[in-house]
């Protein structure tokens, strides 16, 4: 059967044995190989492993950003090897919503206009396109600031600013790449915690590449890469220990999240 029949459609993310190789001169780099994933709809996944080991290949695959050299990638209900350039950067701006590790907000634009900023690739009007950023904004708690520039805001207050432009045009699938990674502590906690809250209230499905520990305590599941493998059974499961070890929380205990290898059942989170 192949992975795109209507009995294997209802997945959000599926992935059948899919790799990645670049070449440099004479040289092959294997960033992802023969990797296979299955991600519910409205679930909040993590993809954890050392630099190099493929999360940001893996997470640059589901969001269309990249090809794979070989395998499927279905996301939505496509296969996303099969779209012409064009085709994809139209299901991208319909489908995907990106969030990034350093904001990349516009200086000169109010939070309000670089939330909108998305959706000048529909046919709203500017009228119709502030009312869906002010929505947005108001979802991330941050209605009261939308007439304000980036250098009014605090480093929490744009990584909010730049959820809310990931949200704006109503994505199925939100991708975030180390989105805590440049902020402090207490401000970290809170984007995670409204990570969350889009996956468990408003049905998102978000897929974080994260270095970041305290995301064990926030995420559904976490998928384990090193040297372009995604990790499976007892090494899975020591590569989930030694991160819940450097989150402080010592053995998997009650309320904790298991790491789950691919094709295993899911369980969902406490």
């Amino acid at each position: 059967m192949s992975v795109g029949s209507p009995a294997a459609a209802s997945p959000l993310i599926l992935l059948h044995r899919v790799s990645r190789l670049y070449r440099r001169g004479i040289d092959e780099i294997h960033a992802l190989e023969a990797c296979s994933l299955r991600v519910e709809r409205g679930r909040f996944v993590a993809f954890m492993g050392p630099s190099g080991s493929g999360k940001s290949t893996l997470l640059n695959l589901v969001s269309g950003i990249d090809r794979p050299t070989s395998g499927e990638v279905w996301v939505a209900g496509q296969e996303l090897n099969r779209l012409t350039e064009d085709e994809l950067a139209r299901w991208r701006a319909r489908h995907v919503g990106l969030i990034f590790q350093f904001f990349n907000l516009v200086p000169v634009l109010s939070a309000r206009d670089n939330v909108a900023l998305p959706l000048l690739l529909t046919h709203f009007g500017r009228s119709e396109r502030q009312r869906r950023a002010e929505i947005a904004l108001r979802v991330v708690g941050l209605e009261d600031r939308h007439q304000h520039l980036q250098r009014i805001l605090s480093g929490g207050e744009q990584q909010r600013v730049a959820i809310a432009r990931a949200l704006v045009s109503d994505p199925d699938l939100i991708v975030a790449d180390e989105p805590t990674g440049d902020l402090d502590a207490r401000n970290a906690e809170g984007v995670l915690s409204l990570l969350r809250k889009l996956s468990a209230e408003f049905g998102k499905t978000i897929v974080m590449v994260t270095h970041d520990p305290r995301a064990l305590r926030f995420v559904d599941e976490v998928f384990h890469l090193d040297k372009g493998v995604l990790l499976e059974g007892e090494e899975a499961e020591r590569a989930g220990e030694a991160m819940r070890v450097a989150a402080g929380g010592g053995l998997l205990g009650e309320g904790a999240l298991p790491t789950q290898a691919p094709g295993w059942a899911k369980t969902p989170r406490g």
